[in-house]
């Protein structure tokens, strides 16, 4: 799920791609969930990787017209694993699905665990995912016709896995990196200094190609990344501005950093404003006087 109240950045990488079946590499095809939305862009994208024996990444939300579409796309050829980015409902949702009508294994990041009170700010996970299999940082699979690479990139959400495929220098990145949009960072689960930790990690490899959870490709990932860091960066400092000049609530925060945001992009906004004061509380920047609920945070600078 990727914030578009952010999605400025880069407008001319948003190119929606077709939805239908389209080959994207010797070993890549994909398939476009009819699941569009504000935060989805044109729907989930969806892969499939290898031929004859494959696997399916991010199967896409429970829709039984895409669970089709899927089946149509493999016939012919054996469905082994089911590979799964991260637990929102928009990309694991139809694992189970899958399963049952192929047989094949779903691996990929452990189920999600609520945090606390906080849970309910959760509510986007698929809590029905049920891996076969867990993917752990740098642990490879390996197929007939191409590996996969799993790396751990928390920040959208705890357990975010990207897939590197070594074949073509290739990174499924899931809601990590979007050509269309930056991620939603929505705390508890959600971390802005785990996911700019995470932004680091994916530019200092050697893929040459992203193909993201929602979107087209993105190119010149390296680039691409570093110009993502500079703006959350950016950001960041519009948000202590803010403060210094008497902003204190993240709905007062929103106001003054998001101007003219679209209110149906408020309360992605406002938990990317929450995931960055988060971070700035735990680097010592700013304190926090909690009040009793969300919209009642009160925070100034150290």
């Amino acid at each position: 799920m990727a914030d578009e109240s952010e999605s400025n950045l880069f407008a001319d990488a948003r190119q929606a791609p077709p939805r239908e079946l389209t080959r994207l590499s010797l070993r890549v095809r994909r398939l476009i969930a009819p699941n569009a939305s504000p935060f989805t862009f044109n729907g989930t994208c969806t892969y499939i990787v290898g031929e004859g024996a494959v696997a399916v990444v991010d199967p896409g939300p429970a829709d039984p017209s895409h669970l089709a579409a899927i089946l149509s796309a493999v016939e012919g050829e054996r469905v082994e694993t089911v590979l799964v980015t991260h637990t929102h409902r928009d990309h694991s949702a139809l694992a189970n699905d899958l399963r049952q009508a192929t047989g094949a294994r779903i691996v990929g990041p452990p189920p999600f665990q609520p945090k606390g009170d906080d849970a309910g700010l959760d509510s986007s996970h698929d809590r029905a995912y049920a891996p076969d299999a867990v993917l752990t940082d740098g642990e490879r699979f390996a197929a007939r016709t191409f590996t996969i690479e799993a790396v751990a990139t928390p920040g959208h959400c705890g357990e975010h896995l990207c897939l590197a495929l070594l074949e073509e220098r290739a990174l499924f990145s899931g809601d990590h990196v979007m050509a269309w949009s930056t991620s939603v960072v929505a705390p508890p689960d959600g971390s802005m200094g785990a996911y700019m930790a995470s932004l680091e990690k994916v530019r200092c490899r050697d893929e040459t190609i992203y193909w993201p959870g929602h979107g087209g490709p993105v190119l010149e990932p390296q680039r691409y990344v570093r110009a993502l860091a500079v703006h959350r960066r950016h950001r960041e400092a519009a948000i202590l501005a803010a403060l210094e000049s008497g902003a204190e609530t993240v709905p007062d925060l929103v106001a003054k950093v998001y101007v003219g945001l679209d209110t149906s992009l408020l309360r992605a906004a406002s938990l990317s404003t929450l995931a960055h004061l988060e971070d700035l509380r735990e680097r010592g920047l700013i304190v926090a006087a909690e009040g009793s609920a969300f919209g009642e945070l009160h925070f100034r600078r150290a």
